[in-house]
Formats: structure tokens, C-alpha cells, sequence
């Protein structure tokens, strides 16, 4: 059997890892958001930065105030909820790959809870304890 090298892999192996790595990538971007589990309300607590996510208390803030701001925020939709609801669901996708992240917010006496995690991995290396402090800074809160 001829082999034609790339780096001391055969061809159909080379191809085989691109075909894996697009099915992947594609699995990332296209795989459906089921709201049962990712609309769930977030679990109250103190502001905290998770391995996967972050929690966050807004005060004097309403849902519309909030929702404004998640609307405009670039590659973000609603997955579920409403204002009417007191609970709304984000989902926020990254630039190159698509790896989605979701945002749940719900109204509470005082203010808002949300809490931001990932989807897939284990770390999202503090970009949704990010987001939402981007989001509360866009409100006038710090």
C-alpha cells in the first residue's frame, strides 16, 4: 500500500482528523438549544466567578433595563423567557467557533440574578464574568 505522507500520517488519516475536526465544529454551531435545561432559575448567592460561569446580583435594575442591553450585544439571542415572564434566557455565541454560552436573568425583590455558563468545556476562561460586568457597566452600575 502506497503511502503519501504528511508529517508520517497516511492521507486517509489526515483526512479522516479534518473531516472529525469540521463534524465537530459544526456539532458546536448547529447543535439545538433545549430551553428546559438552560432556562432554569439561577440560584441565589453572592457575585462569584466559576470555573464555567459567574453570578451576579444587580440592584435597582429591572429586567427591561437589562434586556435592552443583552439584545444589543453582538451574536446574542433570546432562547426563552420574557420581561412579562421575570425570567429571561441569552444565548451568546463566540466570534470564530460558535460556542455557545447562556445567560439566565430573573427578576428578584431588589433587583436581577443572573448567572452565566458554558455549554461545552470545563472552563470559559472568565469570559461570561465578563460579559455580565460589561452588561452592568453598560447599565451605569459598577
Amino acid at each position: 500500500m502506497s503511502s503519501l505522507g504528511i508529517g508520517g500520517l497516511s492521507l486517509a488519516a489526515a483526512l479522516f482528523a479534518v473531516a472529525g475536526i469540521v463534524g465537530l465544529l459544526g456539532y458546536v454551531r448547529l447543535a439545538p438549544s433545549d430551553p428546559a435545561r438552560w432556562h432554569v432559575a439561577p440560584v441565589p448567592g453572592p457575585d462569584r466567578d466559576l470555573a464555567g460561569g459567574a453570578v451576579r446580583n444587580l440592584s435597582g435594575v429591572s429586567l427591561a433595563q437589562l434586556d435592552r442591553v443583552a439584545r444589543d450585544w453582538p451574536r446574542t439571542r433570546v432562547l426563552a423567557g420574557s420581561v412579562e415572564g421575570g425570567m429571561i434566557t441569552y444565548v451568546t455565541r463566540s466570534a470564530m467557533i460558535g460556542f455557545p454560552d447562556y445567560t439566565t436573568v430573573q427578576a428578584v425583590p431588589g433587583g436581577l440574578l443572573a448567572h452565566a455558563r458554558l455549554r461545552f468545556g470545563s472552563s470559559d476562561l472568565g469570559v461570561n464574568g465578563k460579559r455580565l460586568d460589561a452588561w452592568i457597566a453598560r447599565l451605569g452600575q459598577e
